[in-house]
């Protein structure tokens, strides 16, 4: 399949970016050994408190994980879903948990890549179980990554992206 020059503008663009943040940001060489064990275990219990929140109170508890600021954003599939904290705000609170009854959320091989004392990038593979209203439960595979903050809150999630494949 062929890009258009501005599908790839956009894609070296964004690279650029992220890189040049990254490299101006990470003082993760800096860390000691006590420090990347302390964020990895910190960041550890946000993603198991995440999966058992999520299994216990439904979608909404995804707010409690999600940064509270305009930066956040959400992407799944390759397309944007959140752009911001309201969007996701919004469509938790008035269509998914309108939908959904319950969501069964497990994590697998998850992987804490301290950054910074404040930021950790977060990857993991996930199986999900979601049931509508009506019983209906359709069961999603997939890979998971993001950064976590750590905020005056504790962690949450900066940004997430998700990729899934459907399984029956």
């Amino acid at each position: 399949m062929f890009m258009t020059k501005a599908k790839l503008s956009v894609i070296v663009i964004s690279f650029l970016y992220f890189c040049i943040a990254i490299s101006c940001n990470n003082n993760a060489k800096s860390l000691t050994p006590k420090q990347i064990t302390d964020v990895q275990g910190t960041v550890m219990r946000m993603t198991k408190s995440i999966a058992k929140d999520i299994s216990r109170e439904g979608s909404i508890a995804w707010l409690k994980y999600f940064e509270n600021t305009p930066e956040f954003f959400m992407a799944s599939e390759g397309r944007l879903v959140f752009q911001n904290n309201d969007s996701a705000t919004n469509f938790i609170k008035n269509i998914l948990v309108k939908n959904i009854k319950k969501i069964e959320l497990s994590w697998s091989n998850i992987l804490i890549d301290p950054l910074t004392l404040k930021f950790a990038n977060v990857a993991a593979t996930f199986h999900e179980d979601i049931t509508d209203f009506s019983g209906k439960t359709i069961s999603e595979d997939g890979y998971f990554t993001g950064i976590a903050e750590k905020t005056s809150q504790g962690w949450k999630l900066r940004n997430a992206h998700w990729s899934t494949k459907n399984t029956k």
